[in-house]
C-alpha cells in the first residue's frame, strides 16, 4: 500500500498539494485510487495525482485517467511525491508516460532569507505584472544555472502573446483576493526575475520562480523568494516549501536554508521528436 500518512512534513505536503486545486477554482473526478483535478473557467490547467490515502494505481488506472485528459482536451500530467506513492512511478511509465524528478524542500521553520535591493512584491494593478508572469516562461524553455541568451528584447517579444493577458487577468483575481503573492525583481523597469505563492492553511509552495537566461547568477531567484517567504509568513504560512529544477538548483536553496525532504515527480508523455 501505499500513501503512508504520518505526522511529518511530506502527510502536511500531501494534504496540501489535495487542497490547493480544490481551492483553485478546480473540480475533483474520481478514479479509485488517482485524483483527476480539472480547471474549471480561466486559470492554470491542474493534473492528477493519487487520491488522499488512496491505494496502489495500475496501468490501467493511468491509462483510464489519460483518456479523460484526452477527451476533456487539457494537459496529459500527473504529479506525486516519490516517497509517498512510490509504486506510481512503474504504473506511470507502463502507460507510456515519462518520469521527471525534482528535489523537493521545505524551508527551516527559524530561517531568514536576506531581502534584495532590486526585488519587490507586485499587486493585482501593478503595470509589470505580465512580464512577471512572461519571465518564468522564457526561464523554463532554457532550464539550468548557466547564463544563456535570452534577454529583454526576447521577454518584450513573449509579451506579444495573448495567452500572457489571459493569465494575467487569473493572476490578478487571486491576488486581489490574497489567494495568491508575487514578487520581481526589475532592473531599469524590466522584470528580470518573478515568482509566486500559494498559500492554503497555514501551508504556502513558492511556485514559479524563473529568472532571464541571461540575467542569471545574480542572486535574483533567492531575492524573490525571500520576498515571496517573508509575504507568505507575514499572512500565517508555518510551512514553506518548494520543487527545485534540479540538484544544482537545490543546493543552492540548501544554501539559503531549505532541506531536502522527498522528490517530487511529474510524468508527461515523452517530446515528440524535434520537439
Amino acid at each position: 500500500m501505499t500513501n503512508h500518512m504520518i505526522d511529518s512534513p511530506l502527510s502536511e505536503l500531501e494534504r496540501y498539494y489535495d487542497a490547493v486545486p480544490r481551492v483553485g477554482g478546480a473540480r475533483a473526478e474520481d478514479f479509485g485510487p488517482l485524483t483527476l483535478f480539472v480547471q474549471e473557467g480561466a486559470g492554470w490547467p491542474y493534473y492528477a495525482r493519487p487520491a488522499l490515502g488512496g491505494s496502489d494505481a495500475t496501468p490501467a488506472d493511468v491509462e483510464r485517467v489519460l483518456a479523460r485528459q484526452r477527451e476533456l482536451g487539457v494537459p496529459e500530467s500527473f504529479e506525486w511525491v516519490a516517497e509517498t506513492t512510490p509504486a506510481l512511478r512503474a504504473a506511470a511509465e507502463a502507460a507510456g508516460l515519462h518520469v521527471h524528478a525534482h528535489p523537493l524542500m521545505v524551508l527551516e521553520a527559524s530561517e531568514e532569507l536576506p531581502p534584495h535591493p532590486e526585488v519587490r512584491l507586485l499587486d493585482a494593478e501593478d503595470p509589470l505584472l505580465s512580464a512577471a508572469l512572461a519571465v518564468p516562461s522564457l526561464a523554463f524553455a532554457d532550464p539550468g544555472t548557466a547564463v544563456g541568451e535570452a534577454g529583454p528584447a526576447e521577454l518584450a517579444a513573449a509579451l506579444e502573446d495573448p495567452s500572457v493577458e489571459t493569465r494575467r487577468a487569473s493572476v490578478s483575481a487571486k491576488l486581489a483576493a490574497g489567494t495568491s503573492g508575487m514578487a520581481a525583481a526589475v532592473r531599469d523597469g524590466v522584470v528580470l526575475c518573478s515568482g509566486m505563492f500559494n498559500p492554503v492553511g497555514d501551508v504556502a509552495e513558492v511556485v514559479g520562480v524563473g529568472t532571464l537566461p541571461s540575467a542569471r547568477r545574480q542572486g535574483l531567484a533567492l531575492g524573490v523568494t525571500s520576498a515571496l517567504v517573508a509575504q507568505a509568513r507575514a499572512r500565517g504560512a508555518r510551512t514553506v516549501f518548494l520543487s527545485a529544477g534540479d540538484e544544482d538548483v537545490a543546493r543552492i536553496y540548501g544554501r539559503a536554508g531549505f532541506r531536502r525532504v522527498g522528490t517530487a515527480l511529474i510524468a508527461e508523455p515523452p517530446a515528440e521528436p524535434g520537439a
